[in-house]
């Protein structure tokens, strides 16, 4: 679990113990959860191929090398050398260097080229410059929110070292000790929005997600319940995030506001869109009125004390907790989170938001786990009647409306969440469409952003998208899409051309989507699909369930009626969420049994009735517990 040395002295003495003297050592530094060890002559340990392995064995941390600053080549003799030793067909983009880490940062094109066969080129890097290589793939289309991520995270090179070697002191404990394990729901349980979870131990405070229900402007609803945690926010050890939506990442940047000082961890693809969705909260939160509860800089402060994973990167993150990211289906970078407590004493997973099924973006969730004694798990889709259709009869009838919608002459709008179902509806219009056939698809709000940032994580998609990235085929800048400019909208709208618009938010909550109904919905000439959950009290829902006149705020943001005079379709097939036989068909396919099932993230109804019927079906303690309530688990 944690280090079995109570001082970093001790640690290096073992380090010693294993390393041959010839490595020279100058330092050994503990950065959050990994150990670095700064060598004078790295091609010595280079020597050894078991070195690495030998030497993580013996500390039970993930062991990193670099050189001493002594024998690094000058940035631009290291630059010029780099430029020689990497192949052109790499595509650099940009090689940049983070002085407070001794390394190199090189966006290229083809991260691949730059790595070569065997981490060749990599390893020429490190032994003919000193430099340690950072290699980052680029967009396949510019992303403004990927460059300010890279940079920001560069220039506070020496912030961050600090807060990594201060987190690494506090992770220095001997004693693995559990008495007891307690979960607190502070959001996200019998409803959905505002996910929010607190796992306690006696040495340890984890939050697991931290979001908000945008979907409500009343506070009592908005935001998590922090203060039930009766705990200062620097009290927080750490925050664990499942995946960027905002009903799970949406009130992070808070906690950084009012006094959290520790790390949060996600994979890389959840770190840079949260990013773009906390950025486009603010905006959309000050421009309706509410404002907004906090700041950019408090995004970026976030930012900089983010540490990501990778999915199976087992990870301590605190003396007796440790955690393991594992592929959640759900969107680009969602994990579901192991959680491993004491020596063995319990183990215990939490989904996120999960798809259990084929998409054309993402492999389903994983179901192999080591162990799992306590499951918590989404039940958006719980009810006994939340059946979805098959992906291709989904596919069936999109075409179906667009087509019919085409024959009218009128334009289909398709409310979708820029992450995740943008991106899938993408996918379905290029299979489904072609340029020949006179059909215009326009893509606004975040999606072109969202779309820049899937090309950099294709390691994340199923495979055949990936290797459509990898060979700059990306399905996202094909001619069949065109990206909205904001003065462009009312013309759209008003053309006489045919056109789908795939806009945000999903639920019509705000954002482009509301924009374009405004102006479509008086003619039954358009049409409207919806392809995502509409939460309960969503101006999507209303429309969904057959309202003919909803309110809406209008141009001069006074209250209105706006008649839905437009077809209303819904597309089920396309959700990030597991349907009811999905759920289930998950829990049977769990490589290790549950003794506890909890389930959360969903309408009071459904988390019942699932639970009910897991009870039933698999024979387990399930319950769906209530907000504020705590769960001992051990």
């Amino acid at each position: 679990m944690s280090s079995q040395f109570s001082s970093l002295k001790e640690m290096q003495t073992a380090i010693e113990e294993v390393l041959p003297p010839q490595c020279e050592l100058t330092k050994c530094e503990i950065e959050g959860p990994q150990v670095v060890l700064y060598l004078k002559n790295i091609r010595a340990f280079y020597d050894d191929r078991n070195l690495i392995t030998k030497l993580a064995t013996r500390v039970r941390k993930k062991i990193t090398l670099r050189s001493d600053s002594s024998v690094l080549l000058p940035p631009e003799a290291a630059m010029e050398k780099i430029k020689t030793l990497v192949p052109p067909d790499a595509g650099i983009t940009e090689i940049k260097f983070d002085v407070a880490f001794n390394e190199v940062v090189i966006e290229a094109l083809k991260p691949g080229v730059v790595i070569g066969k065997g981490g060749l080129v990599l390893k020429s890097i490190v032994l003919e410059t000193g430099w340690n290589p950072r290699v980052l793939r680029a967009p396949t289309s510019p992303s403004e929110v990927v460059k300010a991520i890279r940079s920001s995270l560069l220039h506070a090179g020496e912030d961050r070292k600090k807060f990594l070697v201060n987190l690494g002191k506090k992770m220095l404990s001997s004693s693995t000790d559990c008495e007891w394990i307690k979960i607190t729901a502070l959001g996200g349980f019998r409803e959905v929005g505002r996910s929010c979870t607190l796992l306690q131990t006696p040495k340890s405070n984890i939050l697991v997600d931290c979001g908000l229900n945008v979907d409500s402007s009343d506070p009592t609803r908005m935001y998590p319940y922090l203060k039930a945690m009766n705990l200062a926010l620097d009290q927080i050890d750490a925050v664990i995030l499942t995946h960027a939506h905002l009903d799970h990442s949406g009130f992070l940047p808070f906690l950084y506001a009012y006094g959290y000082e520790g790390p949060l961890y996600c994979t890389p693809a959840t770190r840079d869109l949260t990013v773009l969705l906390q950025q486009d909260c603010i905006n959309v939160m000050n421009s309706e009125g509410k404002g907004a509860p906090y700041s950019e800089k408090d995004i970026k402060k976030m930012l900089n004390h983010t540490i990501t994973r990778e999915y199976g990167e087992v990870t301590d993150v605190t003396p007796d907790v440790r955690f393991t990211f594992y592929n959640a289906g759900h969107i680009l970078g969602s994990s579901q989170v192991h959680l491993h407590v004491g020596e063995g004493l319990h183990n215990l997973v939490i989904t996120g938001d999960f798809k259990y099924g084929r998409t054309k973006l993402l492999d389903p969730a994983d179901t192999r786990f080591p162990r799992i004694e306590t499951l918590l798990m989404e039940s958006t889709y719980g009810g006994s009647h939340d059946l979805q259709p098959s992906m291709e009869e989904g596919a069936a009838k999109i075409a179906r409306v667009v087509r019919q919608a085409m024959e009218r002459r009128g334009k289909v709008l398709i409310p979708v969440f820029s992450v995740g179902r943008a991106q899938e509806l993408m996918l379905i219009l290029e299979e489904q469409f072609r340029e020949e056939d006179g059909i215009k698809v326009y893509i606004d709000g975040m999606c072109k952003e969202a779309s820049a940032i899937h090309t950099v994580y294709p390691e994340y998609l199923r495979h055949n998208i990936q290797r459509r990235i990898l060979q700059n085929d990306s399905p996202f800048e094909k001619p069949l899409f065109s990206h909205v400019v904001s003065k462009n909208r009312k013309d759209i709208a008003e053309s006489d051309d045919p056109a789908v618009i795939l806009a945000s938010s999903g639920m019509l909550t705000g954002g482009t989507s509301v924009e374009f109904l405004k102006m479509l919905s008086h003619d039954e000439r358009n049409a409207l699909i919806f392809v995502g959950y509409q939460s309960a009290t969503s101006l999507g829902r209303k429309i969904q369930m057959g309202s003919k006149e909803v309110p809406i705020i209008n141009d001069k943001n006074k209250l209105d009626t706006l008649k839905v005079n437009l077809q209303v379709e819904s597309a089920d097939a396309f959700s990030g969420h597991s349907d009811r036989n999905q759920l289930i068909s998950y829990v049977r396919a769990l490589h290790s049994r549950p003794s506890r099932i909890l389930t959360i993230h969903g309408d009071e109804v459904k988390c019942d009735d699932l639970a009910r019927s897991l009870s039933r079906i698999q024979r387990v303690d399930a319950r769906a517990p209530m907000n504020l309530d705590t769960v001992r688990l051990k």
